[in-house]
């Protein structure tokens, strides 16, 4: 089986070094826009396809049996154009969308569905710890009376508040860890996106605990996945229950190629 993994997440890379260990042909597909990244098992493109048409063709021309969408809950363009591209190839797709974390007692959750919005909420305290990766920082640059510490992996490229520091550091982080940073930082809200998963996990039980207000923005919805004979879909939620799915289609005949 050649299959095409999309993203570059924990549980894509264990998805990946599992099939890799099984013998099967294994593409993983990396958006490229964080530098020196976690390398999965088997081949590896960095990259866009260029929208849904590119990447069918790419599926088309690389004989790609089945396609992984592992991507990050908030990579909305390459889910769209992953649903849109095997629906025209009718290559099976199996999602692995890691569980949504859900807000627990005694947290102080203020839930926002945009990342404006985020900001219009975080510019009503002095200091706000800012976890949202590089790539959204722009929404805040408008609000000049509050400052914001930044933690991201790699240098941001786009417009950011006057008033910020920046801090470059790559997950997991412990609890301790990130109590210590809300302390010394005397941060008064966090904003994150509701990534779910463990490797960031740890800072949303701090906050907890220094009973620091949470601003997090929820996920896009799926895109619309249609399950039919011409093209099976799989939801899954973790790599193990993607493992298995994959399993399942290979015994029943789909992928064709197995």
């Amino acid at each position: 089986m050649r299959a095409l993994i999309l993203g570059g997440t924990r549980e894509a890379r264990d998805l990946a070094k599992r099939l890799v260990e099984a013998g099967d042909d294994v593409v993983s597909s990396l958006a490229g826009r964080v530098k020196n990244p976690a390398l999965p098992a088997g081949e590896v493109r960095i990259g866009g396809f260029g929208g849904p048409e590119g990447l069918a063709a790419w599926i088309k021309d690389n004989n790609i049996d089945i396609l992984i969408d592992a991507t990050h809950p908030f990579a909305e363009k390459i889910s769209r154009s992953a649903a849109t591209a095997t629906a025209t190839t009718g290559t099976p797709l199996v999602l692995l969308h890691r569980p949504a974390w859900e807000k627990q007692p005694g947290e102080k959750w203020i839930e926002v569905s945009s990342m404006d919005e985020a900001a219009a909420e975080a510019s009503a305290f002095g200091t706000v710890l800012l976890t949202i990766g590089r790539q959204k920082l722009a929404s805040f640059a408008p609000y000049a009376a509050t400052h914001f510490v930044i933690r991201c992996v790699d240098e941001p490229e786009v417009a950011l508040p006057p008033d910020h520091e920046i801090i470059y550091s790559r997950g997991p982080f412990t609890e301790e860890g990130e109590e210590q940073l809300l302390r010394e930082s005397r941060v008064q809200a966090l904003v994150t996106k509701n990534s779910g998963g463990g490797l960031t996990h740890a800072k949303l039980i701090a906050a907890k605990k220094l009973g620091i207000p949470v601003i997090i923005v929820q996920r896009p919805p799926l895109p619309a996945l249609e399950d039919t004979s011409n093209r099976p879909v799989r939801v899954t939620h973790t790599a193990d229950e993607a493992f298995d799915a994959l399993a399942t289609l290979r015994k029943s005949g789909k992928p064709s190629r197995g």
